[in-house]
C-alpha cells in the first residue's frame, strides 16, 4: 500500500470515536507495521518536560527494554532535544545508537507536536539498511499532524 493510500486510513483512526487515544496510536502502528514492508516496528514515544524523559506509548513490533529514555540519549533522545526528523540509514555507523535488537539495521524518527511544543515522537525500525526516503518522513509527519489532533 503507498504512503498516498494509508493516509485517509490513518485520518479515518484518529476520527474513530469509538476508541480512546491509546487505541487509535495503537491502529496506526498496527496499521504501519502491517502495510509498509520494511516498518519491523513502529511506535510513539512521549515526553516529559519536567525529567526530560521520553517515555514508551503504544508501539508494534518486538519488546524493548527502552521505556524511558533521556533526552539526548540515543536517536529518539536527540529528536527530543533537536525537535527535526532523523533518519539512520545504518544503525551501527551512528555513536549515540541505543541498540534495541541486532535485527534492527536502520530508524526513523520524526518529533510529533502539539502547539509548536514537541511532546513526542514516531518512531519506525528497520531490518533493512538505508530504506528510508523523503517520502517517508514527509509521510510520518503526515502522521504526527494527524495524532497531533488527539492531544
Amino acid at each position: 500500500m503507498t504512503f498516498q493510500e494509508l493516509q485517509p486510513k490513518v485520518s479515518a483512526i484518529v476520527a474513530d470515536s469509538n476508541k480512546d487515544r491509546d487505541d487509535k496510536l495503537l491502529a496506526i502502528c498496527q496499521l504501519l507495521n502491517t502495510n509498509v514492508e520494511y516498518y519491523n516496528w513502529a511506535g510513539f514515544y512521549f515526553a516529559n518536560h519536567e525529567n526530560k524523559t521520553l517515555h514508551l506509548g503504544p508501539y508494534v513490533g518486538a519488546e524493548t527494554d527502552h521505556t524511558i529514555i533521556p533526552f539526548g540519549k540515543g536517536i529518539c533522545g536527540q529528536v527530543a532535544e533537536s525537535n527535526t526528523n532523523f533518519v539512520v540509514p545504518d544503525v551501527k555507523a551512528q555513536d549515540n545508537y541505543i541498540a534495541c535488537s541486532f535485527t534492527v539495521k536502520s530508524e526513523i524518527v520524526v518529533p510529533l507536536f502539539v502547539n509548536s511544543v514537541n511532546i513526542g515522537q514516531i518512531d519506525i525500525d528497520s531490518h533493512v539498511i538505508d530504506p528510508f526516503t523523503e517520502a517517508d518522513e514527509r509521510f510520518l509527519e503526515f502522521v504526527n499532524q494527524e495524532v497531533a489532533k488527539l492531544f
